[in-house]
């Protein structure tokens, strides 16, 4: 096969078999005939003469032309092409099999190819249907005909790229708002938990720093990632039923009364209501109250706060069966409740509180190990000190400064 050299001039801009160079693709397409890339495939260099011919006179002026069916799919490959005018029978390869190698590549799967070839008979014309072509021209081809079906192709093309990249679009703007509205819940979730900290944390830090030392162990104990980006937003509403224990009991410096000791157990069934869905009747008088109780309401859908409810619940239940308000055991305890109550007791060992100085870190590593199989779960607090590195660094990069 005899190669051809590339031609280019202010009416044409052919590749033939012996050059194959490479095209930025464009950005959009317009329907000026002069801004339309055509591939023509032909083992008859005459039949892409006459067809370049035809169409130059309606405008067209870029063409990428080879009589080698093999290298029409390279020509694909590294050109951005609108329309493919395909032969059928062609040596080595013949069109069918070009039609179908367009088809089973993602990349052109979608580009009209017109059929043009002698053999008009009804199985190759069915055939070529079949494989997915978008059009089937006897030859001789009649220009006015060609002509016709080629801006009937380009007219069905143009509206399939416009609704695809509406689409586009519009996937594009709904994964912004939906970011938007995470971003949004997250902060909402946030400011609810330092709102109850701050109750007896000058700085909020310690609901931050626990959900952090819940993601850590949940992370070192192999956890599902979409778990662990639930778990700790969760774990940062584990105190969140402080709002309802009154200061004197919250702030009080000494021990707490036996009294005063119940009542602050109570917390963990504040948390619990104040994340959990409210009753009909209930929610019947928010949302007489105003129409944003319906918005209030719709949060309680959220997996974090439906975990947020079972970790305020049960963070201080221990594995023993010992701890409040339920007395649950062992793996009866939540996963999330678990693993939440040993970031929630050591960060309590390691930070100031108004009852207590912040312990040393030994003293606090001590402590945690004494309470695997009674107080906490062996496996949290293997997990925890696996990632002890982590944890310490949590604990200087999230520092309360006075």
């Amino acid at each position: 096969m005899q190669n051809h050299t590339n031609h280019v001039s202010d009416h044409f801009s052919t590749i033939t078999v012996g050059s194959i160079p490479v095209s930025t693709p464009r950005a959009s397409q317009t329907w000026d005939p002069g801004d339309i890339r055509i591939l023509m495939v032909d083992d008859e260099e005459l039949n892409l003469d006459v067809i370049r011919g035809y169409l130059s006179m309606d405008g067209y002026k870029q063409f990428l032309m080879t009589t080698d069916p093999v290298q029409s799919l390279q020509l694909m490959e590294k050109n951005d092409v609108d329309i493919v005018l395909l032969d059928v029978q062609m040596p080595v390869m013949n069109g069918l099999d070009v039609l179908r190698a367009i088809r089973g590549s993602r990349h052109s799967a979608t580009l009209p190819v017109i059929v043009l070839t002698a053999n008009a008979d009804d199985e190759t014309r069915l055939h070529a249907l079949k494989l997915g072509a978008t059009d089937f021209l006897q030859k001789p081809v009649s220009r006015v005909e060609l002509t016709a079906r080629i801006q009937n192709t380009l007219s069905v093309k143009a509206y399939h790229d416009r609704l695809e990249n509406e689409s586009q679009m519009l996937q594009t703007a709904v994964r912004e708002r939906t970011k938007q509205l995470e971003a949004s819940r997250m902060e909402v979730i946030n400011c609810l938990a330092r709102a109850a900290e701050f109750r007896d944390d000058d700085t909020g830090n310690h609901v931050l720093r626990v959900g952090r030392y819940a993601r850590i162990i949940g992370q070192q104990m192999g956890l599902d990632a979409n778990y662990l980006e639930i778990l700790e937003p969760a774990a940062q509403l584990h105190d969140v039923g402080k709002i309802g224990v009154p200061d004197n009991i919250l702030l009080k410096p000494g021990k707490l009364t036996a009294e005063e000791f119940e009542y602050m157990q109570r917390h963990c069934g504040f948390g619990k209501r104040i994340v959990t869905p409210m009753t009909a009747e209930e929610s019947s008088i928010v949302r007489n109250h105003a129409e944003l109780g319906a918005k209030i309401l719709g949060i309680t859908e959220s997996p974090i706060l439906e975990m947020a409810q079972r970790i305020a619940l049960t963070h201080h239940e221990k594995w023993d069966g010992s701890g409040y308000p339920l007395g649950l055991s062992g793996e009866n305890i939540p996963l999330e409740g678990r693993i939440t109550a040993v970031a929630d007791v050591f960060d309590a060992l390691s930070s100031k509180r108004p009852y207590k100085p912040a312990f040393p870190l030994d003293k606090c590593f001590s402590i945690m190990r004494e309470g695997s199989g009674q107080h906490f779960d062996p496996k949290c607090i293997e997990a925890f000190f696996a990632a002890v590195d982590r944890i310490v660094q949590t604990q200087i990069d999230f520092a309360d400064v006075e």
